[in-house]
């Protein structure tokens, strides 16, 4: 923001990546066995691992955030996340991954004026923003099991997911904000077993801050 196109045209721009990975070995055990043949002429290994665990997620891969002099606010976010779990049991591979889009955009609506005796004021008259914001979203989860020992790969389970939410803020004083929400969400399995499921939730929230 200290360039001068940057400064003439928005109030905030940044730029966002991250990754990050984990590792876990869920139960391992010491080989007792001190012969060091099976009868297939196999080496026993001496530590005997029954689960593996590893989860990777591009939290965000990218994401694009900004508002503009004019009070336009938009947001653009991609994210990556992937579950790899090993059982050396059964030689059974559950790979769980996932992608997300988000589309969002913002207006701020400036000096709205209303009389309450809400007002920490005497005139009565309370002037705040209205901010708007609304978040177009679109998941895709699927849940792909790998046989080893057949080279056979199913796809076991999975949903899209489609999500529209709306807020809108409004400060009556320093302490007091009400905000009204709308969230309309609907999943559809990628498989022909489960039904596609529709949630809507909306209402009012009154929000009091007792900090100074």
């Amino acid at each position: 923001m200290r360039y001068k196109w940057f400064k003439d045209k928005f109030r905030r721009f940044s730029l966002q990546h991250g990754y990050r990975a984990s590792y876990n070995v869920n139960s391992y055990r010491t080989n007792l066995n001190e012969a060091p043949l099976d009868t297939n002429g196999n080496f026993y290994a001496n530590t005997i691992i029954s689960n593996v665990n590893l989860t990777e997620q591009f939290n965000p891969l990218m994401r694009l955030d900004f508002e503009m002099k004019s009070s336009i606010k938009v947001l653009a976010e991609m994210k990556k996340d992937r579950t790899l779990n090993m059982s050396f049991d059964n030689n059974l591979l559950t790979e769980v991954s996932g992608n997300e889009y988000t589309i969002g955009l913002g207006y701020r609506i400036k000096d709205v004026t209303i009389n309450s005796k809400l007002a920490d004021n005497p005139t009565g008259i309370i002037k705040s923003d209205i901010n708007i914001k609304t978040d177009f979203t679109l998941r895709k989860n699927n849940t792909i099991v790998r046989y080893l020992d057949y080279d056979n790969n199913e796809l076991a389970g999975g949903q899209n997911i489609w999500s529209v939410k709306l807020t809108a803020d409004y400060s009556f004083s320093r302490n007091l904000t009400a905000i009204f929400f709308y969230d309309h969400q609907f999943s559809q399995a990628v498989i022909s077993t489960s039904f596609p499921i529709t949630n809507i939730r909306s209402g009012f929230t009154v929000r009091y801050n007792f900090g100074n």
